[in-house]
């Protein structure tokens, strides 16, 4: 998930797995596969660059290794 500010200042997480478009009218303006639609202070180019983050990080084999459990002494 991706963390976005709506027109109004408040914070919230989007899955980008589920974006059809984002679109500069002159607002950025992000389109959901379900048609729901979101209005975004941060720029076009900024909301690419935390796709482009996101999907190295899902996609990094370095994250995909478990790591040890630690257990209470």
């Amino acid at each position: 998930m991706i963390e976005l500010t709506k027109m109004n200042n408040e914070r919230f997480y989007l899955n980008p797995n589920l974006v059809e478009m984002v679109e500069m009218t002159p607002d950025t303006l992000i389109s959901m596969m379900s048609g729901k639609k979101y209005y975004v202070l941060e720029s076009v180019e900024e909301v690419n660059e935390r796709f482009r983050q996101y999907y190295i990080g899902i996609n990094n084999p370095a994250r995909r290794q478990k790591k040890p459990v630690k257990t209470a002494q």
